[in-house]
C-alpha cells in the first residue's frame, strides 16, 4: 500500500468516524460494516492506529473507537538554527519534528505541550507535532551583541544561541548604557508573543566584543557557568587543606614504599590518578590509586552542594572551570611527587590474558615518586631516548611493564568488541591576550593509551565489584544504538562498498568495531566514523546498571577522577561507606534516594560543558582562520551536501565551499553518491578526496568558515603552515 492511498484510507475512515451517524464500535464491528475482508484487516488496523498516535480518535476501554480529542504530549522544545525544531518527550527515544509554522512561539529550551499532526510512518520517518501551549519559558537571560540603530535611544541585541532566530529589542532606558559593538547579558522581558520581538533589559556588560577574552566570557555566561565560589566554600577549602597527619593514616594500607608515577600532561595541575605495575610470577599487580577527595569534602558540606551543583569541571581554551577551589584541586587532593597523600586505591591482580583474576579496593597512603608527563613517558618506551632513560633510569622497567599490560588489556578489550573512535582532538596554544598562535591535532601517543587502558580496567572492576554486591552506586551506561538509525548507516555505508551485519534484534558492539577495522585507511574513514558515532545513544550516568555498548563492557562506572566529575566523588563515598562498615539500612535507603537526581543533573551538566567546551573550540578556529584569509592549504572533503562541501585540513580545522562559490562550473549533488557532480565539465568531487582550498571568509558571529577551491595563480598567495 503506497502512502498515497494510506493516507486516503485513514480520510476515509477518519470521516466515517466523525459522521453523526456513527455508534463507537469495536475492530471487529467496523470491519464488517465496512465490508473490510480479512486480508484487508491488518491494513485497517494500520490506519486506526496511526489516527490513534495523532490523537484524532481513541479507544475507550470497552476497545470501541470514538472520535478523540489530540492527546497532549509535553516536552523540552530544541529549535533549529534554520527555523524548525523538535521537541524531546521524556523517556522517549523518538523527538516530535516541529514546522517552523508550528512552533507557536516557543524558544530554544522551552518546556511546551505539543499534539501530534503526523504519525510516524512505516518508512521509519518521525512524528510530526504543532505546538498548542508554552508551559514555562527555558531561557530568562541571553548573551548576545548589543547594536544601536543609527541615532535612536533603542538598541537590538543579537544573541550568540544561534537557535534564537529574532533579534532581542531593547527599549530606551534599559541599555545599561552599552554602545555599540558591546557583548551583553539581557533578561528577557517579553517572549515577542504575537508577531513581536522579544523585548528585554541588559542587566550585565561582558566587554567590547574586540577586547582580549569577551568572546569566552560570553561563552561562560551564556551556558550559566558558575566562576566565582562563594565565600563560605572558599573559607572552608582553606580549613580542611591541612597536610597529612599520623591521624588521617590511622587504619588504612600504607603503600608509601611502593614505586608509583603519575602521568598526565604537561600543563595539567589536578593530578588525581598515579598507577603503579609490578610483575608476580607471570601476573601482573597494577594498582590505580586515585585521590580520596571526600576525605576532604563532606557530604552535604558548603563544599559539596558547591559541587554537586557544578557537576564537572569545565576546561576552556583559556581557563578551567573548577568543580572544586583551588586549595584542594591543586593543593592537598593532587598527588603531588614527594608528599604524602591519601587515596582510594584499586589493585588488580591480572593475568597474562588481561583477566582480573583478584583485585582489592582500599583507604590508602601514598607517596608518588616522579611526576610524569606523557611526551617524556612516549620519549622513553617509543624513542627510546638516551637522555629521558637516564633521567628516569629507576622507573624505566615499570615503564615497560605498564606498557606490556597495556597492549594485553587493549587486545582483550578489541576482541570483545570495544569500539575504539580515534578522532584527533584539537590542541590550541594562545598568547596572553587569548589569541591563538597556533592549532594543531591533540598527539595520541603510547602514553596517553597507557593511562586510558589502566583508568578504563579500575573502572570496570569496581563497578563489576559493587554490581555484585547489589549496593546503591552510579554507573555509566551507554545504550546500544536504535535499529533505525544502524540501518540507516548501513544503507549509507553500501555506497562505498562496505557492509555491515546486523541481527534480527540488536547490533553488536563487534561489528561496528568491524566496520571501523574495514574504512581505516580509506578517503572516507573520517565520515564513516563520524556517522557511526552520531548513530549511537549518549552515554549518561544513572543508577541502574545497563552495561556499556562502546567499549563491550557489562559493568563500567567512573571511579578515576573525584576532582573534576561528582559522580566518581558520589560513588567513592559509597565505597568508603561499605569499607568501613557503615553501609547499613539506613545508609542504602539514603543513597537509593538522592542518585536518581544526582546521576540525573550529572548528566545535564557534563553536557553542558561539553557544549561550552565545543563552542569555544570552534570560536578559536574562526579566529586563527581569520589571519589567514587568502592563504592556501590541503584538504580533505569530509562532508558533501546540497548546499556545498565541507572540507577539512590537517590541523582538525573545517570549512565549507558552498556550491553557489563553485564557479567553474553548475555543480549538483548526487545524494545517492554523495558526490558534486560538474554538468558541463563532468568534474566530480567525492568524499576523502584531497583538494587545495582557498579561506574566503570567516564570520565570528556565526562561527563560520568559508573555502573556495584553489586556482593555479592562488598557489603563490599562501602557504601550507604545516
Amino acid at each position: 500500500m503506497s502512502d498515497k492511498t494510506f493516507e486516503k484510507r485513514k480520510k476515509i475512515i477518519y470521516d466515517f468516524i466523525c459522521d453523526d451517524m456513527y455508534v463507537p464500535m469495536k475492530f471487529k464491528e467496523m470491519a464488517m460494516v465496512l465490508q473490510v475482508n480479512k486480508e484487508q484487516r491488518d491494513e485497517l488496523r494500520q490506519v486506526l492506529e496511526s489516527l490513534e498516535e495523532e490523537g484524532k480518535i481513541c479507544l475507550s476501554k470497552r476497545g470501541k473507537y470514538c472520535k478523540g480529542e489530540a492527546k497532549r504530549l509535553q516536552g523540552t522544545y530544541r529549535a533549529n538554527q534554520r527555523g524548525f525544531g523538535f521537541v524531546i518527550i521524556p523517556d522517549e527515544d523518538k523527538d516530535i519534528f516541529i514546522g517552523e509554522d508550528d512552533a507557536g512561539g516557543a524558544l530554544d529550551g522551552d518546556i511546551v505541550e505539543v499534539i501530534i499532526t503526523k504519525a510516524s510512518d512505516r518508512d521509519g520517518k518521525r512524528r510530526e507535532g504543532k505546538i498548542v501551549k508554552i508551559v514555562e519559558r527555558g531561557l530568562t537571560t541571553v548573551v548576545g551583541l548589543y547594536q544601536k540603530k543609527g541615532n535612536k535611544s533603542y538598541g537590538f541585541v543579537i544573541p550568540d544561541n544561534q537557535r534564537i532566530l529574532q533579534d532581542i529589542f531593547i527599549p530606551e532606558g534599559k541599555s545599561k548604557e552599552a554602545v555599540d559593538g558591546h557583548k551583553v547579558v539581557v533578561e528577557l522581558t517579553s517572549y515577542g508573543e504575537k508577531g513581536r520581538s522579544p523585548e528585554g533589559r541588559i542587566v550585565e556588560i561582558i566587554g567590547h566584543v574586540n577586547d582580549p577574552g569577551t568572546d569566552i566570557m560570553s561563552i561562560v555566561k551564556g551556558y550559566d557557568l558558575p566562576i566565582e565560589f562563594p565565600e563560605r566554600v572558599l573559607n572552608q577549602a582553606e580549613r580542611v587543606s591541612k597536610p597529612v597527619s599520623e591521624a588521617d593514616m590511622q587504619g588504612r594500607k600504607d603503600i608509601r614504599d611502593w614505586q608509583m608515577v603519575t602521568i598526565d600532561g604537561e600543563d595539567a595541575k589536578d593530578l588525581d590518578d598515579a598507577v603503579s605495575v609490578v610483575k608476580d610470577g607471570e601476573n601482573y599487580i597494577l594498582g590505580v590509586h586515585i585521590a580520596d577527595v571526600t576525605n576532604y569534602v563532606q557530604e552535604n558540606s558548603a563544599l559539596d552542594r558547591e559541587a554537586l551543583k557544578r557537576g564537572t569541571s569545565v576546561y576552556l581554551a583559556d581557563r578551567v572551570i573548577p568543580m572544586l577551589p583551588h586549595t584542594l584541586s591543586n593543593g592537598i587532593c593532587s598527588l603531588n611527587a614527594g608528599e604524602d597523600r591519601l587515596a582510594l586505591s584499586c589493585i588488580m591482580t591480572v593475568d597474562p590474558k588481561g583477566m582480573v583474576i583478584d583485585h582489592e579496593i582500599a583507604e590508602t597512603v601514598i607517596h608518588v615518586d616522579r611526576r610524569m608527563s606523557y611526551t617524556s613517558v612516549a620519549k622513553i618506551l617509543e624513542d627510546e631516548d638516551l637522555a629521558e632513560m637516564q633521567e628516569y633510569e629507576e622507573l624505566v622497567p615499570m615503564f615497560q611493564r605498564m606498557l606490556e599490560l597495556s597492549k594485553i588489556l587493549r587486545a582483550r578489550r578489541k576482541q570483545r568488541g570495544s569500539i575504539d573512535f580515534d578522532f584527533p582532538e584539537t590542541k590550541m596554544i594562545l598568547d596572553e591576550n587569548g589569541h591563538p598562535i597556533d592549532i594543531k591535532p591533540y598527539d595520541r601517543n603510547v602514553a596517553t593509551k597507557i593511562i586510558e587502558d589502566f583508568m578504563l580496567l579500575a573502572n570496570e572492576t569496581v563497578a563489576e565489584d559493587y554490581y555484585w554486591q547489589e549496593m546503591p552506586f552510579v554507573y555509566r551506561v551507554h545504550e546500544a544504538p536504535d535499529d533505525e538509525k544502524i540501518r540507516a548507516l548501513a544503507t549509507f555505508i553500501n555506497n562505498f562498498g562496505f557492509s555491515m551485519h546486523i541481527g534480527a534484534n540488536e547490533v553488536r558492539p563487534k561489528e561496528i568495531q568491524k566496520l571501523l577495522g574495514k574504512v581505516e585507511g580509506t578517503p572516507q574513514e573520517a565520515l564513516i566514523s563520524r556517522l557511526a558515532l552520531r548513530s549511537m545513544k549518549q552515554a549518561r550516568y544513572t543508577p541502574e546498571n545497563s552495561g556499556h555498548f562502546g567499549l563491550a563492557a557489562n559493568y563500567y562506572t567512573h571511579f578515576t577522577s573525584p576532582i573534576r566529575r561528582y559522580p566518581d566523588l558520589q560513588i567513592h563515598r559509597i565505597i568508603k561507606d561499605n569499607l568501613r562498615g557503615r553501609m547499613n539500612g539506613e545508609r542504602m535507603e539514603h543513597y537509593r534516594k538522592i542518585l536518581e537526581e544526582v546521576t540525573k543533573h550529572a548528566s545535564e551538566t557534563e553536557r553542558r560543558a561539553d557544549e561550552a567546551e565545543r563552542e569555544t573550540v570552534k570560536l578559536k578556529k574562526v579566529e586563527y582562520m581569520s589571519d589567514r584569509i587568502g592563504n592556501v592549504y590541503t584538504g580533505v572533503i569530509s562532508g558533501v551536501t546540497k548546499w556545498g562541501m565541507y572540507v577539512e585540513l590537517p590541523n582538525t580545522i573545517e570549512g565549507l565551499i558552498h556550491v553557489a562559490n563553485m564557479r567553474d562550473d553548475h555543480y549538483n549533488y548526487d545524494e545517492s553518491r554523495y558526490e558534486m557532480v560538474g554538468e558541463r565539465t563532468g568534474k566530480v568531487y567525492k568524499l576523502g578526496q584531497e583538494v587545495r582550498v582557498r579561506v574566503a571568509d570567516t564570520d565570528r558571529l556565526m562561527r563560520t568558515i568559508d573555502f573556495v577551491i584553489a586556482k593555479e595563480r592562488d598557489e603563490e598567495n599562501g602557504e601550507d603552515e604545516w
